[in-house]
């Protein structure tokens, strides 16, 4: 029994859920996301809140259950409130400059780097070094966000490098060659 497929998904005021055969499309005030749900999983829309049911027992049908009904989640959310992923570029003479749908990296290359948005992303830059991508798709504005850190991946040896907000970076100690090299010379 899949616990996340059968808890229901409210519906926010301002939001509304269109279902035809097999697209669900919902609406909201920051846009239009629409899915395409599988044959062997049914969706239905009661008053504000939508439950997602499953046809029968078998094992990929349960994880289709809970993964359309989080999918459903996440653009409800994506078209009332947004999504946004933070980045911060840690390095000397590391910036960003642009926003909205250009974006432009100077990170330690001999050029700069520019990165543009796909349809519904929006970048804006603050401080030179922290970047906010938003936009109403979840998983395209983490690819985005990801695509962007991939410019300068972070650095285990100094940390420099494009990396999320608050992402930890785990230091590898540098090579021990010069400690006691004197010695072992002669």
């Amino acid at each position: 029994m899949s616990r996340v497929g059968n808890s229901p998904v409210p519906i926010p005021n301002g939001v509304t859920v269109e279902k035809t055969e097999n697209l669900l499309v919902v609406n909201g005030s920051k846009g239009k996301l629409e899915i395409s749900i599988h044959p062997k999983i049914t969706v239905d829309i009661e008053g504000s809140q939508i439950n997602v049911k499953r046809k029968n027992e078998e094992r990929d049908v349960k994880a289709l259950h809970g993964l359309t009904r989080n999918l459903i989640a996440n653009m409800v959310k994506g078209v009332s409130e947004g999504w946004s992923k933070n980045l911060e570029l840690v390095g000397v003479g590391f910036r960003a400059q642009g926003g909205g749908n250009k974006l432009t990296l100077s990170v330690g290359y001999s050029h700069p780097v520019s990165v543009d948005a796909p349809e519904g992303i929006a970048f804006e830059v603050a401080d030179n070094t922290k970047i906010k991508v938003s936009g109403i798709d979840k998983y395209l504005v983490g690819q985005v966000a990801a695509n962007i850190k991939a410019v300068r991946p972070p650095d285990v040896y100094k940390g420099k490098g494009i990396r999320y907000a608050g992402e930890y970076i785990r230091r590898k100690a540098g090579k021990a060659g010069k400690v006691g090299a004197a010695a072992g010379a002669k």
